[in-house]
């Protein structure tokens, strides 16, 4: 079996099993991604694009690294409980007014590093393997673009598998499938119709289906509700025709999204960065693709570790109970980022790949 590596400062990237090396080309410019070759891609809630071309991609095991995480007690967010439940009920005006019809309010939370130097997101990640697995966990590194980000993502934005596109939103989430009410499964239906419209405009007409709606998932911590959509694409599709009709995801924004995206911009105050945004690979010369939605995620800008939470309001929400469902969401991955992965865990690691 192959030996994890020591992760370091260079730039790499790790997803779906994939370990890719020697970075080849740095871009924003999405037309690269039909040319050929394999891309490791991180766009932000607001539309900044990274894709990072790779000349060696292999089956590898997670690279190395250390991590001494942040004590819980110093994160700080982008709102308070009192904040958050403001902004909740001014989407639950323009809700009322007629404006939407739904919202995702988030938040961003901060904490400076502890150690910079035994900061690796190689170490991170290995965290979240082993406390929180995800079916979408990756990592991208790349010092030239600033771009430093490990998810647990438990949601898939878009899988491409030649022509044949799909998307798997997520709505609704509670400790256990108790917590889930009647207003959770009419904002997932809500939220699949959002998706089914977004899909419609780049696949060919008849093409998209709902072949599993409101499906239970199990997670650490909590459960969602998910649903599946897929389409067709023509056979001249771009991904920037591709990426033009769907993003940002519909579960992280709201319905009609153009409108939510503008009233969310008003009551969060702050850019949310790769939060909710889209984290994944693109292999051009196999057609396939695999991208995240950018959730419980993690990532490391100005010298500060970086964390975001959100709920989905609708009418029915109680403002409160919002606010609880984002201390959720983060509390089992703020525990785990605040672990240690060191020397002893890396020879570990080794020793079991031997």
């Amino acid at each position: 079996m192959t030996t994890p590596e020591p992760a370091g400062e260079r730039a790499w990237a790790w997803f779906d099993g994939l370990l890719a090396t020697e970075l080849v080309h740095v871009t924003d410019n999405p037309a690269v991604l039909d040319t050929g070759g394999w891309w490791a891609v991180c766009i932000t809630y607001e539309g900044r694009p990274t894709f990072a071309q790779f000349a060696d991609v292999r089956p590898a095991p997670m690279p190395v690294g250390e991590w001494v995480g942040p004590a819980r007690t110093m994160w700080r967010s982008s709102m308070s409980e009192t904040d958050y439940i403001t902004a909740v009920l001014d989407i639950q005006e323009n809700i009322a007014a007629g404006d939407i019809y739904q919202g995702n309010v988030c938040r961003v939370l901060q904490t400076p590093l502890p150690d910079r130097a035994a900061a690796d997101l190689a170490g991170l990640a290995c965290l979240l393997a082993a406390r929180n697995p995800a079916p979408y966990a990756g990592v991208m590194q790349i010092p030239e673009a600033g771009v430093r980000v490990v998810t647990a993502s438990p949601e898939l934005y878009l899988r491409r598998d030649g022509r044949v596109l799909t998307s798997q939103p997520i709505k609704g989430t509670g400790r256990t499938e108790a917590d889930l009410h009647d207003k959770d499964i009419a904002e997932n239906v809500m939220i699949v119709d959002l998706v089914r419209n977004d899909l419609s405009i780049v696949c060919e007409a008849g093409s998209v289906n709902v072949p599993e709606l409101v499906a239970l998932q199990h997670h650490p911590g909590l459960v969602h509700l998910a649903s599946t959509v897929t389409g067709t694409l023509p056979e001249d599709a771009t991904w920037a025709g591709i990426l033009g009709a769907t993003f940002p995801p519909g579960s992280v924004t709201g319905c009609p999204k153009p409108r939510a995206i503008e009233l969310l911009a008003d009551v969060e105050h702050q850019a949310r960065g790769p939060y909710c945004g889209a984290i994944g690979y693109i292999d051009a010369d196999k057609g396939t693709a695999v991208l995240a939605v950018g959730i419980r995620t993690f990532w490391i800008e100005d010298e500060m570790l970086h964390f975001g939470a959100g709920a989905g309001i609708t009418a029915g929400s109680d403002p409160a109970g919002e606010w609880g469902e984002t201390e959720l969401k983060a509390a089992n991955l703020l525990d785990v980022a605040a672990g240690v992965w060191d020397s002893s865990h890396m020879r570990a690691a080794l020793a079991d790949e031997r």
